[in-house]
């Protein structure tokens, strides 16, 4: 079968790879009804992130079980199945506790940009659907796997209530969808940051009131203004820059969250500052496991539809393009069809 690997900075290809099979009694194989480009591919492709040997791509997933391990009870052979980007037994302490993200078991999904995927842990990290799904969900569905699940994540940290006045820092795929999960969660005031009109466009439509395009110290003066001097009550910090964080603490009243899922590159923060701010932080990877189960039936209910930030859509041999639209912004997020 052929997969993408990335060999280095913008060298990226499709090309043949080994078949996985069962290696652990705990695995799963499964063909995959579609993939996708995260934001957080990005970062090696642009060489932020060393490469030291090829790295083969893609941890968002979902699609048909193929076959299980001798161990693996709650999936079987047919059922259409969602994983998270993140591998957990769902049974240890830190996944009973709601963060199978830092599962005792830990493993990170690799090798989802291919027709076939191994995933290890398939009990705690598969869910699967009553029925195979219609082909108009699977976008939906693909995109609780990591990047709506991230979002909520987002929000979920940030405690949003109904009523509240949030900020989202970040109008990439991950940040629209923390718009959504604002929404979902009853925020009355959704203020998105944002300079592109696309993304925009497809923040008001996820709910968004409002729209920021500045970035930093004028960015800030410009969400004073619209809060009148007070801030959000909840800020979700959705790109990991240095810039963005500031940002983000800076947009926060005193007694705010900031729930923060942007992977960090360069950022550090003044203990001083951040003392005074009196604000709160919570992130890292998303459990997403633990928000699965609902976030798929929002999808198959139709209330919701995340599927929309996929705004390319390319066969699998073409990756290496979708992910050079994605670094030079000309699209959103990049699914790829097997």
């Amino acid at each position: 079968m052929r997969g993408v690997i990335l060999y280095g900075p913008r060298d990226v290809r499709c090309e043949e790879v080994p078949e996985p099979k069962i290696l652990q009694p705990t695995d799963a194989i499964i063909r995959l009804s579609a993939t996708c480009i995260c934001g957080s591919d990005l970062w090696p492709f642009r060489g932020l992130n060393d490469v030291k040997s090829p790295l083969a791509m893609g941890h968002e997933y979902c699609g048909i079980v193929v076959e299980t391990g001798s161990a693996v009870t709650s999936v079987k052979p047919g059922q259409f199945v969602v994983g998270s980007f993140c591998l957990s037994d769902n049974t240890c302490p830190h996944c009973r506790f709601g963060f199978q993200s830092s599962c005792e078991q830990r493993e990170f999904m690799t090798g989802a940009q291919a027709p076939l995927a191994r995933v290890p842990l398939a009990d705690g990290t598969l869910v699967a659907t009553a029925e195979l799904p219609p082909d108009d969900l699977i976008p939906s569905l693909l995109a609780t796997s990591d990047v709506l699940g991230t979002g909520w994540y987002a929000a979920d940290a940030a405690r949003v209530r109904p009523g509240a006045t949030v900020v989202v820092v970040g109008d990439g795929a991950v940040g629209l969808m923390a718009v959504l999960a604002a929404k979902q969660m009853g925020a009355e005031r959704i203020i998105a940051m944002s300079s592109h009109k696309t993304r925009q466009d497809l923040a008001l439509e996820y709910g968004a009131t409002d729209i920021v395009s500045e970035r930093g110290d004028p960015g800030v003066a410009r969400i004073k203004q619209l809060t009148s001097g007070i801030g959000a009550d909840a800020v979700l910090e959705c790109v990991g820059t240095s810039q963005s964080m500031t940002q983000a603490i800076q947009c926060a009243r005193p007694g705010a969250m900031i729930g923060y899922v942007g992977v960090p590159h360069g950022v550090e923060l003044d203990g001083q500052s951040l003392f005074f701010s009196q604000t709160g932080m919570l992130g890292g990877p998303a459990p997403v496991r633990r928000f699965l189960p609902h976030l798929m039936d929002l999808v198959l209910r139709r209330k919701i539809n995340p599927g929309k930030v996929f705004d390319l859509t390319l066969p699998l041999a073409d990756a290496a393009e979708g992910y050079r639209a994605m670094d030079e912004r000309r699209a959103i997020k990049t699914m790829l069809r097997l």
